[in-house]
């Protein structure tokens, strides 16, 4: 027994400590994700040792203090996750009208599944001002064409990559970009939305490629296109939300870097973890579909819908007031000049290995359109 404690431990051990290297790679990343589950295995790696604890061993001392330390740095980390923390986003007031309240629902259709009618069903009972959808291919966008009479704007990028994406929304939409942030195949939307109370709020609607063997195995790409629509967000002076599957967990480092350089606020501390990922194993759900947004809101809900339809993500629903008096009463976190200056370090080096060294033939033809576009302009 006691050396399955070991073993146990040193694994916990090992995914606590590798994350403090500053590496892109998806082997040292991997200790990000699942805090939770890494914090359960140190647990039980110490209830069993400590049943064959030697005072005379020197091992045995120094095990049992490094298996205690991780485990009180996992609490640590996930702890503003937890109903114990003070929430970041407050609470909205009970107001009479709701011309300044956004609903968004946000879900990860997986793009293999094929319960179209399922989702449609569920966008349908949900009625949300607005729905980001992940992943839809030719085959989804042709079955969700029916959305089209209960959400007026629309804006897609279909694609057959796992990165496709539709935003749906009833409330007018104008000044609105698809951008490849980094890299040519992954897109994101970027549009200003007009509530009913006439205030303008900007969406950023994301899903950068996650860190795993098969995309390439590092995360460098997407901690670029996190940073760069931070930064983005943190010099606009208007309302914002950016939202989407981030592959990313809540409480890993390049999320909280993203939050410091952006200065939006995430509803989900002081509440809960509110698991998206794995739908089908509980056991490794992590939070990776995240809503974020400027200190310009509070909180009237937040959700995750228990209802994959067939995806391996959960929906998430958010509900939000608009409130002039929100930005004097919840703090934006704020980036230190070292973490600024990380931050553009990995901008600059996920734009050297994407944007300038592989630049598609599709991507370099429209850059020479619209530039010609810009000559004749011009003349």
């Amino acid at each position: 027994m006691k050396w399955i404690a070991v073993s146990l431990g040193i694994l916990g051990i090992l995914l606590t400590v590798k994350p403090f290297i500053r590496s892109a790679n998806w082997f040292i990343r991997l200790g990000d994700f699942p805090r939770l589950q890494i914090l359960v295995l140190l647990f039980v790696s110490l209830i069993l040792f400590l049943f064959s604890f030697n005072f005379n061993n020197p091992f045995d001392s120094i095990f049992v203090v490094s298996v205690t330390g991780c485990l009180f740095y996992q609490i640590r980390c996930i702890y503003p996750f937890t109903p114990l923390h003070r929430k970041e986003v407050q609470k909205a007031e009970e107001k009479d009208e709701d011309s300044t309240n956004f609903s968004l629902l946000i879900f990860n259709v997986l793009m293999e599944n094929e319960n179209h009618e399922q989702v449609v069903e569920l966008i349908k009972n949900i009625n949300a001002d607005a729905v980001l959808l992940a992943e839809p291919n030719q085959r989804w966008a042709e079955n969700l064409a029916e959305l089209k009479e209960f959400y007026k704007y629309q804006v897609s990028h279909i694609l057959e990559n796992h990165y496709g994406m539709i935003f749906f929304s009833k409330l007018e939409i104008h000044d609105t970009e698809i951008q490849f942030i980094i890299q040519d195949d992954i897109p994101s939307i970027h549009t200003k939305i007009k509530l009913n109370s006439g205030e303008e709020i900007a969406f950023h609607g994301i899903h950068p490629r996650p860190p795993v063997p098969e995309e390439k195995g590092r995360s460098i790409e997407r901690d670029g296109e996190l940073l760069l629509v931070g930064k983005a967000v943190r010099e606009s002076n208007l309302p914002c939300i950016v939202a989407g599957d981030m592959n990313d967990a809540a409480w890993s480092y390049s999320t909280q870097l993203f939050k410091r350089i952006s200065g939006l606020l995430d509803p989900r501390v002081g509440r809960g973890f509110y698991n998206t990922f794995h739908a089908k194993h509980w056991l490794f759900r992590l939070p990776l579909d995240h809503v974020f947004h400027s200190h310009h809101f509070r909180l009237i809900d937040l959700q995750v819908i228990n209802n994959s339809c067939g995806s391996d993500h959960f929906p998430v629903l958010i509900k939000l007031s608009y409130e002039k008096d929100a930005t004097a009463k919840q703090a934006r976190p704020i980036a230190s000049p070292s973490e600024h200056k990380e931050a553009k370090e990995i901008v600059r080096v996920a734009l050297r290995e994407n944007r300038f060294g592989k630049l598609s033939f599709r991507r370099l033809k429209e850059k020479i359109a619209k530039l010609k576009q810009k000559i004749s302009r011009k003349q």
